[in-house]
């Protein structure tokens, strides 16, 4: 798995922060100068009205305007008044700019806090099961018992523990984008056919095949490592819900500026879950009927931890692109990927 380098995670990061608060600044510094602007022009024009010749004749004089006195009892009220209320008009404004700053800071701290306590949870299950297995080991191998078995189901459940810490670490690693994504271009019928090389044994131990229908020359603007993650986690996804003799079809097409992938299965298609939720972390559709689910991943097949599909979102979302569901019934899901046809395959076709 491709790791983020931590220096030019940080440095990102810092540039987001700062192009925060350089539009706070203007935000700030605009609107102080527009309140500022309107309570002058106020201020003078009822100076301006409020005012009156001076008493007396002034020979040689006559009708200047700024020979006209304004009197302070009448005119102090009302800049005092204004005062007043550009006050809190900026403080207003202060308020509304940092509201609206603050909400991804306090969007992320929630979606941090649920992330963790759901990891947590994730986590627990197969912790749990592990020290189960090693107690049983140990009971086994102090009376000359045979392990054997033990090993292999302790095997089984690392490696089902190791398939949540990835799926932990992949969508980590994918969250916000990245410097050069808006120059990236992948070429859809490597990525896709990568995929279905990585989830080729799975497949085949299922008695799932893998269909591929991507014409060659078509290019995504995405990058290409990301994209095929994207893929693997929803061809993933069709192979562990599709029944034994069944088939996975891949299909891509270029629709105007964007590229249409396809990711289509023929299992149960999604039950007790709003197909737009699926993309939620930790969230998980009944596919199958609940005679027939295997949680615990007995038949062979590795079980889901809710991950993937919202590691596949993070990425659409990160080019520029969308992830849906696109048609669900008890025949079959299909999922529609779509991501923008790179800048200068566009400009060519325009």
């Amino acid at each position: 798995m491709t790791r983020r380098d931590p220096a030019a995670s940080a440095r990102s990061d810092l540039r987001r922060v700062q192009r925060a608060s350089l539009r706070v600044a203007l935000w700030v510094g605009l609107s102080s100068t527009a309140i500022l602007g309107v309570i002058t022009a106020v201020t003078v024009t009822a100076i301006v009205v409020g005012s009156r010749p001076p008493p007396g004749p002034r020979p040689g004089r006559p009708g200047r305007w700024d020979d006209r006195v304004v009197g302070v009892a009448d005119i102090l009220p009302f800049v005092l008044f204004s005062a007043l209320v550009g006050v809190i008009a900026l403080s207003l404004i202060a308020w509304y700019v940092s509201r609206r700053m603050t909400l991804p800071l306090a969007e992320s701290l929630r979606v941090q806090r649920a992330f963790v306590a759901d990891a947590s949870h994730e986590l627990r299950t197969p912790l749990t099961t592990l020290t189960t297995r090693i107690q049983l080991a140990q009971h086994r191998a102090e009376r000359g018992g045979d392990v054997q078995s033990v090993l292999a189901d302790l095997r089984r459940d690392a490696a089902v523990l190791e398939g949540v810490l990835t799926d932990l670490l992949q969508a980590a690693e994918e969250a916000g984008r990245r410097d050069g994504d808006v120059r990236a271009v992948a070429d859809v019928a490597a990525v896709t056919a990568a995929a279905g090389e990585t989830l080729r044994p799975d497949a085949d131990a299922a008695g799932v095949r893998i269909r591929m229908e991507v014409p060659a020359g078509l290019s995504a603007a995405a990058e290409p490592a990301a994209l095929t993650r994207a893929c693997v986690a929803l061809l993933d996804n069709a192979v562990r819900h599709s029944p034994p003799g069944e088939e996975v079809r891949v299909s891509a097409r270029r629709v105007g500026r964007r590229v249409e992938v396809r990711v289509a299965d023929h299992g149960s298609g999604i039950q007790g879950l709003d197909p737009e939720r699926v993309f939620d972390r930790f969230a998980r559709a009944a596919t199958t009927p609940p005679a027939e689910a295997d949680p615990g991943g007995t038949d062979g097949r590795r079980r889901g931890f809710g991950l993937g599909l919202a590691l596949v979102r993070d990425i659409a979302v990160r080019f520029h692109g969308s992830i849906s569901v696109e048609h669900t019934s008890p025949t079959g899901t299909t999922f529609l990927l779509v991501l923008p046809v790179p800048s200068r395959v566009a400009g060519r076709a325009g």
